[in-house]
C-alpha cells in the first residue's frame, strides 16, 4: 500500500509541477471562473465544445497543489467525451471524494488515474481544493456567468 501511495503522490506532484493544458484556449466557446474562498484557489476553465463533445479544454489560474493537479488531470480525462459522459465522470469523481470508502474500488476503471485523489477524503478541507476545477467545468458547460464556488 505504501508503494501505491507513493505512486499517487508522484502523479499529483507531476501534475502540480507540470500542469497539462494550462493556459487560455484560443478557440473556446465555453468558459467559467471558479473560486475556493477557504484557501483562495482561483481558476478559469476554457472549453471548446463541438457537437456536444469536448474538443478542447484548458485552465489557468493559481491554486494549491491539489487544486492544480486536479484541474490538470481533469483536462486530460474529459477531452473527447460528451457532455453526458463528463457529467457522469463528475458525479463519480465527487462520489470518490465524498462517498463511502469502497467507492474507489467500484469505479476505478471509469475514473482511471483520477483515483489518486481518493486519499483527499481523509482531509475534508482539501476536498474543496480537489473539486474546484470540476465545479468550474460544470459552470462552463452551463454558460454560468457568476463564478463557481465549492460552497
Amino acid at each position: 500500500m505504501s508503494d501505491l501511495r507513493d505512486l499517487y503522490q508522484e502523479l499529483i506532484l507531476d501534475h502540480t509541477k507540470h500542469p497539462r493544458n494550462f493556459g487560455q484556449l484560443k478557440n473556446s466557446n465555453c468558459r467559467a471562473d471558479g473560486h475556493n474562498p477557504l484557501c483562495g484557489d482561483k481558476l478559469t476553465v476554457f472549453l471548446e465544445v463541438e457537437n456536444d463533445v469536448i474538443a478542447g479544454v484548458s485552465f489557468q489560474g493559481s491554486g494549491c497543489a491539489i487544486s492544480t493537479a486536479s484541474a490538470s488531470m481533469m483536462t486530460e480525462s474529459i477531452r473527447g467525451k460528451t457532455r453526458a459522459e463528463v457529467q457522469t465522470l463528475f458525479e463519480k469523481f465527487h462520489q470518490l471524494l465524498t462517498g463511502p470508502q469502497d467507492i474507489e474500488l467500484e469505479d476505478s476503471d471509469e475514473l482511471g488515474k483520477l483515483v489518486v485523489f481518493s486519499g483527499v477524503k481523509e482531509f475534508p478541507v482539501r476536498v474543496k481544493c480537489a473539486t474546484l476545477a470540476w465545479h468550474t467545468l460544470k459552470a462552463a458547460l452551463k454558460h454560468q456567468a457568476e463564478p463557481a464556488t465549492t460552497e
